[in-house]
């Protein structure tokens, strides 16, 4: 069954109705095949492109939906259980578009961001390296400058859209002053000297393209510099945090989507004459899963709310990321186990959702590392 929802206006309600229909009908139906044959479906975000939904949080000026995150969140979720990898791959487009949004000049932003946000483009956001994860002020890929241009080197990964994206939140080292010396650039996302390696064998998220990204003497242009030098670990940073309020309404998404598997199954799965959902075993178990759904889901919501009124939320942001995406591994493993074995096989996605619960809790931070980020928050 859909999640309740309480939205702020009457047009968000309408937004949701349309998210519901495009995941129901274009998303939902094409997620179980793509995933097993790691089919990227590049069509469908041109699709939510042409609906409006790459550029919802972002000012209509520029052609952006002009929505809070507090509505934005809640259509990813909607697009995250249906579809896990194109629901990732909005939230990463979303936080690769950022960076321009919110700290480019207005030349940048009136000569970049109405495609951006099109969804002609799709964005990848390139700041980690094989050595530089968690402490994302140790990269060490280059961006010397040379007269009205910047010469990159050096090598990204784990990279959302490596080799797709037709743009890219570049974090490149521009001196070596640590975290101060790294600087931000909107990036092409193709040209001479960048190349994607062969995509990463994942768990799960397969129709998702991870990869190393490869830039050798790439020259860019001295105008994609958004900020100033050394800006760049500040804006990444920044964006991070709107980031892991995407990466946990997905969470939550795939987790209302193991439940609403889980409930359908318990209905229909008879033992010893009556529907196993009636056996209170059973029932605590669906009980559980719900509230955890649902308080994860307040609990994204609430830093949402904070960021549209302009308070402070990076520990409301750090929060929510672990709660939710702790929320999805645990209710994927339940409904895997509401299922039995039939759960444990490929003709049920709950398996899928299981594989896919794992990297939540890994990527746009650790949750260890949210853990460090509040711990701080509280020493302040």
């Amino acid at each position: 069954m859909p999640a309740e929802r309480l939205l702020p206006t009457t047009e968000a309600e309408d937004l949701l109705a349309l998210v519901r229909e495009i995941a129901r009908e274009e998303l939902a139906p094409h997620a179980a095949e793509a995933e097993e044959h790691e089919r990227f479906p590049r069509d469908k975000f041109r699709l939510l492109g042409k609906t409006g939904l790459l550029g919802l949080p972002y000012p209509e000026r520029f052609g952006g939906g002009g929505q809070p995150y507090e509505v934005y969140l809640q259509a990813l979720e909607e697009v995250a259980s249906a579809w896990m990898s194109v629901g990732v791959g909005l939230s990463v487009h979303v936080m690769s578009t950022y960076a321009l949004a919110t700290f480019g000049t207005e030349e940048q932003k009136a000569r970049w961001l109405p495609d951006a946000v099109a969804g002609d483009l799709l964005g990848g956001y390139a700041l980690s390296e094989s050595h530089a994860g968690s402490d994302a002020g140790a990269l060490s890929t280059r961006a010397v400058r040379d007269g009205d241009r910047y010469v990159v080197n050096g090598t990204k990964a784990w990279i959302t859209h490596a080799g797709v994206a037709d743009f890219y939140t570049l974090m490149a080292r521009t001196s070596d002053t640590g975290g101060k010396g790294v600087s931000c650039f909107f990036a092409p996302g193709s040209g001479e000297g960048l190349s994607a390696a062969k995509p990463e064998r994942k768990m799960g998220l397969t129709g998702s393209i991870t990869a190393q990204l490869s830039f050798d003497g790439v020259r860019l242009d001295a105008d994609r510099l958004i900020g100033a030098e050394g800006d760049g670990l500040r804006i990444a940073l920044s964006a991070l945090d709107s980031g892991r309020l995407g990466i946990a309404a997905c969470g939550v998404g795939l987790a209302q989507a193991a439940l609403d598997e889980a409930v359908a199954y318990a209905k229909q799965r008879t033992q010893f004459g009556r529907a196993i959902i009636d056996f209170q075993g059973l029932e605590f178990l669906l009980a559980d899963m719900a509230a955890a759904v649902e308080s994860a889901r307040a609990t994204y919501l609430e830093a949402a709310r904070r960021r549209d009124r302009g308070l402070p939320f990076r520990r409301q942001a750090a929060i929510a990321k672990l709660v939710c995406t702790d929320t999805a591994m645990k209710v994927t493993t339940d409904a895997v186990q509401v299922l039995g074995g039939a759960g444990y096989t490929r003709d049920f996605p709950v398996e899928r959702y299981l594989r896919e619960a794992k990297v939540l809790q890994i990527f746009e931070g650790t949750n260890q590392i949210q853990r460090l980020v509040i711990g701080r928050t509280l020493r302040a």
